[in-house]
């Protein structure tokens, strides 16, 4: 690469006017690339490294699974990651704006903002029963301490009561009956107190006021840190995305120093190696990359869409893809050294204690905590950080959709009355979460996180890779990016977008088909009914895809179907960078009508038309082209 051609290109040209020219001052811009990086730090970081990753690292086969989810990581992960902040970036739009790359295509940005919807509805849900166990761990006894309470059953055996040696004295049979039939302070706490669990998912009883007062809570938390949009996110993300590291290792350090907690820790990380050839390792660990980085919620899009056109993107992604996965790593150290000491504890086998998702936030946990000294300290820290994560995630949900609908409106009315968008998408959020936190609440929220964000969010990517590497072009995207950076993506980049990662995306979607059980949460099977509501959510944000392709080619011009797609996937006019100062090259503003036409014509032979624009138009000459679009405005 001609080294002073990138110079010049990243200067904007005019070294001195760069910082000027850089500012969308219409849309706003991050206060600094800090602000992004930890932003998308607490997107892609959320409850799911913390619950999920460390059970299915412990049940795939401890340290061996490490070695399929780094290469997943790599051939999967960062370059999707890297996709989807350069495309919002380059075009400086949210997920709806950006797919004027290929109008045909805009069904995607759609069904990202129904993913987004769906979990942005049960995410805040999750959150505002942390909160809650946030607030009743500020007593000098955990309330799910012991089995005095008037919800507990004759069945509730805590850690702490009675002594345990003298029920070891027992007989063997009596002892095995007792385990098999043991349910802990906690679950019952969970189960029977906080969520008041009904009988079925048609029965949802009565709202539990507590929940729906903490999650009014959670969503005022969330619009009051999004009132000025991304200026306002940009303060909090100092916070919210850098404390839980502060507390993960609080609790690292009171972990390994417990006895017990070397055999959870062996529990979690000592391979076995013989698993490594099943598939459905692989494809766990796929599944696990893919959702954890939060590719095709439409998040990262949004995200870079507020970034300066020159910011490189490319470096972000890996520091924030890297950041991610050590996370979930880290966390499993936390989760399974104190795991390993309450087994010790109970003389029990550590993956009779194991757990993942809400059983193991709400119940496991909170009970191994109960064993330590000031065990309200250590619950308060935990339930903190789990808040934190949430809210990080929160805010790019939220974000994504109040973006998407102020770009797509992209008046100047709206653009000043954001806060009241933001404050819409808010209320709407909270109404529609209170069915969450009716008795039947959870089987709900299960449902939503099964059916809602899985298969779809697989679809949504593999067709998002194909429209820009072989609708749009490899070469053309590759351009676009060596005018944004300087520089065009890595070899290794351009052959795991065009080829690898849309291979592993389809393999993690047969493997999701093929691995498909019906939902079940603990002894409760779901019923038909559930089920096909489950499919229908997973369906609604597909289904946006081909329904706008085939609105969009009937409302194309053209006499044959063949021209209308033509047309349709066409990339309009206004595709490009944002600012008129960055339209160089062949985005360049063009004057006189001839070269207007020719203009037109070239997405039709982009190989041959752009090479030409590219010859044709000197890279210096985009600031005289600002300076005379200017005029022309």
């Amino acid at each position: 690469i001609d080294t002073s051609h990138g110079i010049s290109l990243q200067n904007g040209a005019v070294p001195g006017e760069r910082g000027k020219q850089d500012k969308s001052v219409k849309r706003g811009n991050w206060g600094n690339q800090i602000e992004f990086v930890l932003t998308s730090v607490g997107y892609a970081v959320g409850l799911g490294n913390v619950w999920r990753f460390p059970y299915l690292c412990y049940r795939n086969g401890g340290g061996a699974f490490m070695f399929p989810y780094f290469i997943m990581l790599v051939f999967c992960g960062i370059p999707l990651f890297f996709m989807e902040l350069s495309f919002g970036q380059f075009a400086s739009q949210g997920c709806l704006g950006v797919w004027r790359v290929s109008p045909m295509f805009k069904g995607v940005g759609y069904g990202m903002m129904v993913v987004s919807t769906y979990i942005g509805i049960y995410y805040n849900v999750v959150i505002c029963i942390a909160f809650y166990y946030f607030f009743v761990s500020m007593t000098r006894v955990l309330p799910w301490t012991y089995c005095s309470n008037p919800w507990n059953t004759p069945d509730c055996v805590g850690v702490l009561d009675g002594n345990l040696s003298s029920r070891a004295a027992l007989n063997l049979t009596q002892l095995l009956n007792t385990t098999q039939k043991r349910t802990s302070p906690s679950e019952e706490y969970w189960r029977r107190y906080v969520l008041n669990l009904s009988d079925d998912i048609g029965n949802l009883g009565e709202v539990r006021l507590p929940l729906l007062g903490c999650l009014g809570v959670s969503w005022v938390v969330v619009f009051l840190c999004l009132i000025k949009g991304v200026k306002s996110s940009g303060k909090v993300v100092y916070f919210t995305a850098t404390f839980p590291y502060v507390v993960l290792t609080i609790l690292f350090v009171r972990g390994i120093t417990l006895e017990g907690a070397v055999t959870g820790i062996m529990y979690y990380l000592t391979p076995q190696w013989d698993k490594i050839l099943n598939a459905k390792v692989w494809g766990d660990a796929a599944s696990q990359i893919f959702y954890s980085l939060g590719c095709a919620w439409g998040g990262l899009i949004t995200m870079a869409s507020y970034n300066k056109f020159h910011n490189n993107c490319y470096r972000d992604s890996i520091i924030i893809s890297i950041t991610n996965c050590a996370t979930s790593v880290y966390a499993g150290f936390v989760i399974f050294s104190i795991l390993g000491f309450m087994a010790n504890h109970l003389g029990v086998d550590v993956s009779k204690v194991a757990d993942h998702g809400p059983g193991l936030a709400f119940v496991a946990y909170p009970e191994a905590l109960t064993l330590l000294p000031i065990s309200p300290l250590w619950s308060i820290l935990f339930f903190f950080m789990l808040i934190l994560l949430g809210l990080g995630t929160q805010f790019c949900l939220l974000e994504t959709l109040v973006t998407a609908i102020v770009d797509e409106v992209g008046n100047e009315w709206i653009i000043r009355k954001k806060t009241f968008v933001t404050l819409g998408v808010a209320v709407a959020g909270f109404l529609l979460g209170v069915p969450l936190t009716t008795q039947a609440g959870i089987y709900w929220l299960l449902l939503m996180d099964n059916y809602a964000a899985s298969f779809s969010l697989v679809v949504i990517s593999c067709i998002m890779c194909v429209a820009i590497m072989y609708i749009y072009g490899h070469r053309n995207y590759f351009k676009d990016i060596e005018m944004m950076l300087g520089f065009p993506p890595p070899l290794f980049f351009q052959i795991c977008w065009r080829f690898i990662s849309p291979a592993i995306i389809f393999f993690i979607l047969v493997f999701t088909v093929i691995q498909y059980r019906p939902i079940s949460y603990n002894e409760y099977v779901y019923p038909t009914w559930a089920i096909s509501i489950g499919f229908l959510m997973a369906l609604s944000s597909v289904i946006c895809i081909p329904i706008y392709a085939i609105y969009k080619v009937c409302r194309s011009e053209g006499d044959t179907l063949l021209e209308r797609l033509k047309n349709a996937t066409k990339a309009s006019k206004d595709w490009g960078p944002a600012l008129p100062e960055h339209r160089s090259g062949r985005y360049a503003p063009a004057f006189s009508p001839s070269t207007e036409s020719h203009l037109e014509v070239q997405p039709l032979q982009p190989e041959k038309g752009q090479s030409e624009a590219a010859a044709a138009s000197p890279v210096q000459g985009s600031n005289g082209s600002a300076h005379s679009q200017d005029s022309r405005l």
